[in-house]
């Protein structure tokens, strides 16, 4: 007589090969969650991908030798800038402390005034490229081409042709050796090439997301405001990063428009110590150089991902 088998039953009765064979499997070693596809590179494929190493290599190593040798000059006690090793044998903070000494050197002031020009002058051109690039990319007026011509013409000229004209334009309005003055400067030369970055990045964002809010009964005034202007963040961080980090280093404008001590930005102030009366002070020269460095890393760290989508997206039109 055939018993008739419960489903608990077939269930073990089936389940019983196949554990088995998984278990043959993994008393062999292999481990099936580890099992994974992958194609073979061809010979050339393999030689292009080791060249590619060697020079990202090479570039890192060219890139981080002078940053190593600055950080090891600041630590390394006397005045003393060339070292023979890599790794110093003694390792001193005099020369922090004589930057940090306000007896000595005032980099606080210096850290304050680049500060200020470079917030100021950063968010004023976000401002105005924001407007200026909406305008040029989405209405259709008299001059809008040869604007747009005028902009990209302008930037074929290097700025030091117009030193003259601007100290002599600053010193009528009674700007000159003022941070203010130093300020106007910056913002009108930046415009001009964040204007057309800018444009780039509107020009790739679809009419039909503000169409869409005209429909819902939006103003251009609050399409403009609500729906694009968040698209355009990144572009926005992209801009106030490189207006900051152009300003930030800076020294032949800067030094050229201001005399008083009192109104240095780091760049001008760090070079001091090059230029000294009765000696070129390296050693404290690169520790200072290594403090001026700290808040453009941090900004650039803080907003790397915003300078990426923001660059990616603005260099083409989608």
């Amino acid at each position: 007589m055939i018993e008739k088998q419960t489903p608990q039953q077939e269930t073990g009765a089936m389940s019983g090969p196949v554990t088995g064979a998984f278990g043959g499997l993994q008393a062999t070693g292999i481990d099936l969650s580890r099992v994974r596809s992958k194609k073979r590179l061809r010979r050339d494929e393999r030689v292009f991908l080791w060249i590619s190493r060697v020079i990202i290599i090479a570039f890192a190593l060219v890139i981080l030798f002078p940053l190593v040798m600055v950080i090891d000059a600041s630590v390394t006690p006397g005045q003393t800038f060339f070292v023979t090793s890599v790794i110093p044998q003694t390792v001193s903070l005099e020369h922090y402390q004589n930057v940090f000494d306000p007896s000595k050197t005032p980099i606080g002031t210096w850290l304050k005034n680049s500060a200020i020009v470079c917030l100021v002058t950063s968010g004023l051109s976000v401002l105005l490229v924001t407007g200026m690039a909406y305008a040029f990319s989405r209405f259709r007026f008299f001059g809008r081409k040869y604007g747009l011509m005028s902009l990209l013409l302008i930037q074929m000229f290097p700025a030091q042709m117009s030193f003259v004209a601007l100290y002599y334009l600053l010193n009528y309005v009674h700007l000159l050796d003022s941070l203010s003055g130093l300020i106007v400067v910056f913002l009108g030369g930046g415009i001009p090439f964040n204007a057309w970055l800018f444009k780039g990045y509107i020009d790739g964002l679809p009419r039909d997301l503000e169409e869409a809010a005209y429909v819902d009964g939006a103003t251009q005034f609050q399409a403009f405001w609500k729906v694009i202007l968040p698209l355009t963040r990144p572009m926005m961080a992209v801009i106030f990063i490189f207006q900051t980090i152009g300003i930030y280093n800076d020294y032949i404008l800067t030094n050229y428009l201001i005399t008083d001590s009192g109104k240095y930005t780091v760049a001008v102030g760090l070079y001091g110590f090059l230029n000294a009366q009765f000696g070129q002070n390296w050693n404290d020269f690169a520790a200072g150089a290594v403090i001026a460095t700290i808040p453009i890393a941090v900004l650039f760290l803080v907003a790397q991902r915003w300078l990426v989508s923001g660059l990616a997206s603005g260099a083409v039109k989608g």
